[in-house]
């Protein structure tokens, strides 16, 4: 068995036993170590990612269930790289919670059920990537059992998740049963003479499924609700690192099927559409920043889901939807930790004067909101551009014109923090967390100019990639 093609998956396991051991032989004071141990198993999965990619050629591998290609490495990297950033958020929040060391193990785990998802190449690998994701997830969003608001976030994502469980396994059951098999390789040869009713639903319910993950309609309750309630940190993760194992994931599973027998590229453009618009116009009257960000969060899924409705039609499809991908997480991850150094300020109103009381987490505020828009020369700017380019490519220019509407929409709601951030006066004192916390929004920020910046000739290198199977 081909063991090297899952190394990156294999020291994410480890790792994780290792962060659990130590947690159990740790005195309360010094789970901090477990940080550290985290990044260093992060560090090194990332450094065998990059060993795969450069040493390797594009291929399906353990039985055809795993597909080992540059979006897969793509996808592990952002996964990592975004995992370690909220590694990073979290030391200082959770220094007094008795359970301080094992939430990096938690935290592992649910990096792997996103890689899991991302290279999966068979529905059962799919299902087994999402429902560890899934069941992490619900541990890390009711992390503070004593916070009612913590435990309702994770009762609510555990529900809405449920039912989402429950309708990806009956679609992938419904796809086996037309297919004979669960392989996307050989689902793929046996899907002309499949029943359309059936492969209809089966689709249908697995990209509800999806969508739980993704945070995008149906399956988008959660997404406010958690980014609300749960520990900052835990939000900041929870909010990015699902929805792209579930994206690349979706992306990978459609792109095998028929269109003209199954007719999912209009399926997801509508969802696509519904959820940017939703998403956008619910943050309008958010006067809670997390709830707000939140909400943006379920628009930033409408974005990504452009990217799959333009994969097959276009070469630009698979730049698009790794440039939103990294663009999304370090934008998110940088507003949250803005949040989680102001120790998880929520209401609009105390961002009031910050760029006096504090400039630099303003600063971070402004690079992490106008990426989310897309203004030049932010690593979002890229990301739209490249979406807007692919959609129009495929044939789908009034996706591309929604998406502009709602990106003008979006504007208003980032102002509503930004404008009072800057003209107000100063409070009197901001106190922050801690250092941990400000360098990991502070990396976010760094990364979206970065990203910015050098996106051109990553882009042009992924154009035309495949996307096994």
């Amino acid at each position: 068995m081909p063991v090297e093609h899952v190394v990156p998956e294999i020291a994410v396991v480890i790792g994780a036993a290792v962060v659990l051991v130590v947690a159990m032989f740790t005195r309360r004071a010094r789970q901090w170590v477990n940080a550290p141990l985290a990044l260093l198993t992060l560090a090194a999965a990332a450094g065998f990612t990059i060993d795969v990619a450069i040493n390797g050629s594009p291929l399906t591998t353990m039985h055809a269930s795993w597909a080992v290609d540059p979006v897969t490495h793509a996808a592990r990297l952002t996964i990592l790289g975004a995992t370690a950033i909220a590694v990073v958020l979290a030391p200082e929040w959770l220094r007094r919670d008795p359970r301080h060391g094992e939430y990096y193990g938690v935290l592992l785990l649910s990096a792997l059920g996103a890689m899991l998802m991302a290279g999966a190449a068979d529905t059962m690998e799919l299902v087994l990537g999402l429902l560890l994701a899934s069941i992490t997830g619900y541990t890390l969003a009711a992390y503070h059992r004593g916070s009612a608001a913590s435990v309702e976030a994770g009762m609510k994502f555990f529900l809405v998740g449920g039912l989402a469980n429950v309708a990806l396994i009956t679609g992938v059951v419904l796809l086996f049963g037309v297919t004979g098999t669960t392989g996307y390789e050989h689902a793929a040869m046996a899907l002309d003479g499949a029943s359309r009713p059936v492969l209809v639903t089966a689709v249908t319910l697995i990209t509800v499924g999806l969508a739980f993950e993704l945070g995008a309609i149906p399956a988008h309750t959660w997404m406010p609700d958690v980014a609300e309630g749960a520990p900052a940190p835990a939000a900041a993760f929870l909010t990015v690192v699902p929805k792209i194992g579930a994206l690349v994931g979706l992306a990978r599973l459609l792109s095998i099927l028929p269109e003209p027998q199954v007719g999912w590229r209009p399926l997801v453009a509508v969802i696509a559409v519904m959820t940017m618009t939703l998403g956008n116009l619910a943050a309008l009257w958010q006067d809670d920043v997390r709830r707000l960000l939140g909400w943006s969060s379920v628009s930033q899924s409408g974005y990504g889901l452009m990217a799959i409705v333009a994969i097959g039609h276009s070469d630009r499809a698979i730049p698009a939807l790794i440039t939103f991908l990294i663009a999304y997480a370090l934008a998110n991850l940088a507003a949250f930790g803005v949040v989680v150094e102001l120790r998880g300020r929520t209401a609009i109103a105390d961002y009031d004067g910050l760029a006096r009381a504090r400039p630099w987490l303003a600063a971070v505020l402004v690079v992490a909101f106008l990426s989310l828009v897309g203004i030049p020369p932010l690593a979002g700017f890229v990301a739209k551009l490249e979406l807007f380019t692919a959609t129009i490519d495929a044939g789908y220019a009034w996706l591309a014109i929604a998406a502009v509407l709602n990106t003008v929409v979006s504007l208003f709601y980032y102002l509503r923090v930004l404008g009072p951030a800057y003209t107000a006066e100063a409070p009197r004192a901001v106190p922050v967390l801690g250092r941990w916390a400000g360098i990991g929004a502070g990396v976010a920020a760094a990364g979206l100019l970065t990203v910015g910046l050098l996106a051109g000739p990553v882009s042009r290198g992924l154009e035309g990639a495949p996307l096994l199977p």
